[in-house]
């Protein structure tokens, strides 16, 4: 979570809030402080912060506490407030933190600022930090922070950002405004989606989640079979993820500075190596889409060739480079002109032998399993496709985005087939643990030194918030949890369990085509029933809109069993599972159940699916 410069960014119950305005303000706790807009902390009314109980820090010039030179000011759970901006500990002047009888500057006997107790407190603009009702940010033994001469200042009714005398409680926020999110973002974002949950009867309020489970107002549950596109694969909030956050933002790194080597990226980087053993560097990124576009200016600088390959129906993200490698027409339309890439055949080595023969291919870039459909390689194609590409001098990228950290039931999905060794690995999604984004391209050494051929070259390709330090706290922590909770057997056991159970119903209901997948990544596919009533209700289906029936079993899981799914993608009557790894028998047992009842409902002519049904058949006709 970052605030943006000269907004003030508060988190609660959380990981705590990092400041992305330069001034580099982390709160700790379940709360967080963070200052934006470069001024750090100060009072009101020109008193800074102060503690009127005896352990306080006072500003004695105006300014209170200040951020100097971009490290900030930051609140280190019960340290106190700690200057990081290389002045020191002034006792005057106008950048001067003051002790006024207490321990001061650094105090460890106290809440300190970024006080758990809160909801915390963010200045915004050029107001400092402030008070938010007496709950914010607190000396030892005594009132809020906040101007002396008044009493604490807090925002909760209104958008909680504010100048001088203005604080920011996320909570008093959420409280007052969370019951207006779909009109928000009708009115302010993309306002396509709030009316297609309204369409569909997914426009749910859910108030809480942990691991697998959502809850709504009324504490019904609901299990996550999406696993927020498969980013959440511990689980919602795992609580040594959640702690990482809260160790790292207490102890105030020096993160970012940009002219120094942090050890987490380096530790993160030597441990995500160990399970790919013939990769020697890693560049961290932000996301999926930016370690797939890592992959493919690497692969051009490092071949000198200017085409890459990509499979039909691949989703390797929506950037412009990525988007250029992307399989499905409908991302594409109206974005050209896109870099010269070409799309083969999963699994046709043939159409890949052709076009490496024209000597200009770079790179072939595949999912093991494509997200798309679950489309797995046919066994012995990336063994096959590697031998090709490095016989025509060309690179093997693997995009393991999503099928990546265990999803499949290895660690990586090409390691279920012997022999293959990518050039070039692209991870993100599950390696966040949920919270932070960051994205990772794994590659060869070779490869590496030759995009960082010389200091000149040092910068030739960065991200200005890759490998920040929340990002490799919660992806040393992912890792670490993968290993002490056995995350990947799990995922082969579970998904095994899964996969057996459901491919058990196809002979059942004549609507179930197949199952298909490896691991907790599971695609079921439906296909034209044989019996002429069915037939009939399938036609009309396909007649308005291939991909409806798979939108109708999604519809009542959710809304009378309460189970969260997705069609696989558009026009597609494929439904993907992609649970959080750490399911079991339990979630199994009620997927298959409620699964089982949505086809009995189907093949029995169930009134109000059908009904959906035609429901979508109108709205699909009259969006063409």
């Amino acid at each position: 979570m970052a605030g943006a410069s000269g907004a003030g960014v508060a988190g609660t119950g959380g990981p705590g809030v990092a400041d992305t305005g330069g001034s580099g303000v982390s709160g700790t706790g379940g709360s967080g402080v963070a200052d934006t807009g470069g001024s750090g902390v100060s009072g009101t009314g020109g008193s800074g912060v102060a503690d009127t109980g005896g352990a306080g820090v006072g500003d004695t010039g105006g300014s209170g506490v200040v951020d100097t030179g971009g490290s900030g000011v930051s609140g280190t759970g019960g340290s106190g407030v700690v200057d990081t901006g290389g002045s020191g500990v002034s006792g005057t002047g106008e950048s001067g933190v003051a002790d006024t009888g207490g321990p001061g500057v650094g105090d460890t006997h106290g809440p300190g600022v970024g006080d758990t107790g809160g909801p915390g407190v963010a200045g915004t603009g050029d107001s400092g930090v402030v008070g938010t009702g007496g709950s914010g940010a607190a000396g030892t033994g005594g009132p809020s922070v906040g101007d002396t001469h008044g009493p604490s200042v807090g925002d909760t009714g209104g958008s909680g950002v504010g100048g001088v005398g203005k604080g920011f409680d996320l909570g008093g926020l959420l409280a007052a405004r969370g019951g207006e999110r779909y009109d928000l973002h009708a009115r302010y974002l993309n306002h396509q989606l709030p009316r297609m949950l309204h369409t569909i009867g997914f426009d749910k309020v859910y108030e809480r989640a942990e691991g697998a489970y959502f809850w709504d107002a009324d504490g019904n549950d609901y299990l996550d079979m999406l696993a927020g596109f498969g980013v959440m694969g511990l689980g919602r909030h795992h609580p040594v993820v959640r702690k990482a956050l809260h160790d790292v933002l207490d102890a105030s790194l020096a993160d970012l500075t940009r002219f120094d080597c942090q050890p987490l990226p380096g530790l993160l980087a030597e441990r995500l190596l160990t399970h790919s053993p013939h990769l020697d560097r890693v560049f961290f990124g932000n996301s999926g889409t930016e370690a797939v576009e890592t992959a493919l200016k690497f692969a051009r600088y490092a071949t000198g060739r200017p085409r890459v390959l990509y499979c039909a129906h691949a989703f390797h993200g929506l950037t412009t480079g990525s988007l250029s490698v992307n399989g499905e027409t409908g991302f594409r339309d109206g974005f050209a002109p896109l870099l010269p890439d070409t799309a083969v055949p999963l699994g046709d080595l043939d159409a890949l032998r052709r076009e490496l023969a024209r000597g200009d291919v770079a790179a072939l870039i595949v999912e093991p399993v494509q997200g798309k459909g679950v489309h797995e390689a046919p066994p012995g194609y990336l063994r096959a496709a590697q031998e090709l590409l490095h016989r025509h001098k060309a690179l093997l990228i693997a995009d393991e985005v999503q099928t990546g950290l265990g999803r499949t039931g290895a660690f990586y999905a090409y390691q279920h087939e012997e022999g293959v060794e990518p050039d070039l690995v692209c991870v993100a999604k599950a390696l966040s643990g949920g919270y932070v984004p960051v994205g990772a391209t794994l590659g060869k050494d070779w490869i590496f030194k030759k995009v960082y051929s010389s200091m000149d070259r040092v910068l030739v390709h960065s991200a200005s918030f890759g490998s920040n330090a929340q990002a490799m706290a919660a992806g040393l922590a992912v890792l670490a949890v993968m290993r002490d909770e056995k995350v990947v057997e799990n995922a082969r056991v579970t998904g095994e369990l899964l996969k057996s159970r459901l491919a058990a119903l196809v002979d059942r209901y004549e609507l179930l085509r197949e199952v298909r997948g490896r691991g907790l990544m599971v695609g079921i596919e439906f296909g034209r029933p044989r019996s002429l009533k069915l037939r009939s209700r399938w036609a009309m289906l396909q007649a308005a809109r291939k991909g409806l029936f798979a939108q109708m079993v999604v519809v009542p899981l959710l809304q009378k069993h309460r189970i969260l799914t997705q069609v696989s993608g558009d026009h597609l009557e494929v439904i993907k599972l992609i649970p959080p790894l750490t399911v079991g028998e339990r979630e199994v047992d009620r997927f298959v159940e409620a699964f089982t009842a949505v086809m009995e409902d189907a093949h029995g002519g169930g009134g109000l699916m059908w009904d959906f049904g035609r429901t979508l058949v109108k709205q699909a006709v009259a969006g063409k």
